[in-house]
């Protein structure tokens, strides 16, 4: 298993790996959300790699005052092999080395497994409401 950055090559693997985590939605286009990755810290776009193929990946931004993380994901096949813990390691350790002093993510309502995942890695409910406002079309 080797966590590494981000390559253009991995760009249909990647989009084959969320739509098999089921992390893909209608409004959203993952080409487009790949490219725009690309062009602002791509270092913060990981995948995990084992044996040529892509097994998971995590996409986080830093702006200067929070990390985000999104596009946390594992293959099925692969699940409870501790991938998910290296890949939330690896990019904490690069946030870190940024001096970003906290991570927010989003899980969606109804996702109870992902939510134990992350309480188990030490994240907890920040008691918000997620808002979003799409700026620019992706259909």
């Amino acid at each position: 298993m080797n966590i590494r950055s981000f390559e253009p090559r991995d760009t249909e693997a990647v989009i084959a790996l969320w739509q098999a985590c089921d992390l893909t939605r209608p409004w959203n286009n993952p080409s487009l959300d790949i490219q725009r990755k690309c062009a602002v810290k791509d270092e913060l776009f990981l995948v995990c790699e084992d044996e040529g193929e892509i097994t998971g990946s995590v996409m986080a931004g830093y702006e200067g005052h929070r990390g985000w993380i999104n596009y946390l994901a594992v293959a099925p096949h692969s699940r409870k092999s501790g991938m998910g813990r290296q890949l939330m390691r690896e990019v904490e350790r690069r946030l870190l080395a940024l001096d970003c002093p906290k991570i927010n993510l989003q899980v969606r309502h109804g996702n109870d497994e992902v939510i134990a995942f992350y309480e188990a890695i030490g994240f907890s409910d920040d008691q918000c409401i997620s808002m979003g406002k799409r700026l620019i079309p992706d259909n």
